[in-house]
């Protein structure tokens, strides 16, 4: 097959019909380049011709010529009028090249309308829960994500790094580290965090000392199970509260949020490029925002709910299920308070844990208020004849850092701003927390707890 008879247009491109035989080649194929009509199979052809037949006189070549009619591109500038009220001009172009239509706005307008809009699109898709189901749209598209994976907690572990990708793909075009780092909080139970954690992990997801877990290529997860909390041991209302709702021991977060998700329960909205759809929020059985909690801050509005405890959240829903018409009052006799991962005693205004504190009533009735935690502490006997003793720390305040608070009591016991300690240690293992604080010969024990 012979190629495509060529036309010349251009008269510049004349000089390159009648080349030295040793330019003959790569002449052609440069005449050639220019045709947006030559097939690949016949550019391949031409490769074998003959420099003597390349060369012909202009009459018997026709060149098609490709060069593509670009419309060049309009700058919109704004033009300032002479009234002086702060208003600007933008002139718009309809795109065909006219002058285009003058839309007149004032400027301080303009900024307000821009950024209510970036406020709301802070405050909805980012950074403030959902009350309904409790999540933010990343904890929702993670969880929503796994459930289409497959990822229950029957089936094996798999890369979390698969499951950042799958969310980053289909649903939550931003980072994947704040993904990753949503996904691990989801997964640390008792590290500051999560209560009642929404994904189990296997591998490092970090610590109570703050340290970062692993990479998402190492770390492993898939939707956690309800049996392996403690939180469930002493359930009063559970199993009838299991019989009004129907929920499943065995999976905890398919149970609680993901259940009967394809039944309609929700309304699914387009994703971010309007390839496939995501759930506007998950058909939650339970108040999520009470048993893990919640934080953010938004753009003029911030969150910061405590978590709180499994079992009582169960029981007041079973007092409501009774009694719908039950008050504050009655709903705190089942639920007195939060109840934090890293335990700690909760200081009302008598100075007792869980006590009747007027806080605990206005923070539940206003929405605001103040918790005040004190860390849980014992007293051993470390040699009956010396009488030596030692102060135990169990627990610790929320979001408290471990090491941080080692470190400040060694450097208050540096300062002399602390009496009576002689060392300090922190022994914390598998088992649970465990800080050491040794007291010298003669310290009274409960004048350096109160100090």
């Amino acid at each position: 097959m012979k190629p495509s008879p060529l036309h010349f247009h251009n008269p510049n491109l004349l000089d390159c019909i009648n080349p030295p035989p040793s330019m003959a080649l790569s002449s052609a194929l440069r005449v050639l380049r220019l045709s947006p009509f030559l097939q690949p199979s016949r550019l391949r052809h031409s490769l074998f011709l003959q420099p003597s037949r390349l060369r012909h006189t202009p009459s018997q070549l026709r060149l098609l010529s490709a060069r593509a009619s670009r419309r060049p591109a309009s700058a919109v500038q704004a033009v300032r009028p002479s009234d002086g009220n702060g208003s600007v001009t933008a002139p718009t172009d309809g795109g065909n090249g006219s002058e285009g239509r003058v839309v007149p706005t004032e400027l301080h307008k303009e900024a307000t309308e821009a950024y209510m809009a970036y406020a709301m699109s802070v405050l909805l898709g980012r950074a403030l829960p959902d009350v309904r189901d409790g999540l933010k749209p990343v904890h929702r598209r993670i969880l929503f994500a796994m459930h289409e994976l497959g990822l229950s907690s029957k089936k094996p572990f798999k890369k979390c790094a698969r499951v950042v990708g799958e969310v980053l793909g289909k649903f939550h075009p931003h980072g994947d580290t704040a993904v990753y780092d949503s996904l691990v909080r989801m997964a640390q139970c008792e590290m500051d965090h999560t209560l009642c954690p929404l994904i189990q992990g296997h591998g490092n997801f970090g610590s109570i000392d703050a340290d970062p877990p692993a990479a998402m290529r190492y770390t492993e997860c898939r939707l956690d199970v309800v049996h392996k909390h403690e939180v469930l041991v002493d359930l009063r209302n559970f199993e009838v509260f299991y019989l009004v709702l129907g929920l499943n021991l065995q999976d905890l977060t398919e149970a609680m949020l993901l259940a009967d998700l394809e039944q309609d329960t929700v309304d699914f909205v387009p994703n971010f490029d309007n390839s496939q759809k995501e759930p506007s929020l998950l058909p939650a059985r339970l108040p999520t925002v009470l048993l893990n909690g919640s934080s953010g801050i938004a753009v003029g509005m911030a969150t910061n709910i405590p978590p709180h405890n499994l079992a009582e959240v169960v029981d007041v829903l079973c007092v409501l299920i009774h009694n719908p018409e039950a008050t504050l009052q009655e709903l705190l006799e089942y639920m007195p308070g939060p109840d934090f991962p890293t335990g700690g005693l909760i200081m009302g205004n008598l100075g007792l844990c869980f006590g009747d504190g007027i806080w605990i009533l206005d923070a539940y009735r206003t929405g605001r208020g103040r918790v005040i935690i004190r860390g849980k502490t014992d007293i051993e006997l470390l040699d009956s004849k010396s009488k030596r003793t030692a102060i135990i720390i169990k627990e610790i305040p929320y979001q408290t850092n471990k090491a941080t608070l080692v470190e400040k009591i060694a450097e208050l016991v540096e300062n002399k701003s602390l009496d009576g300690i002689s060392d300090i240690r922190d022994e914390s293992d598998r088992s649970g927390m465990r800080i050491v604080i040794e007291l010298k010969r003669g310290s009274d024990p409960l004048i350096v707890v109160r100090e």
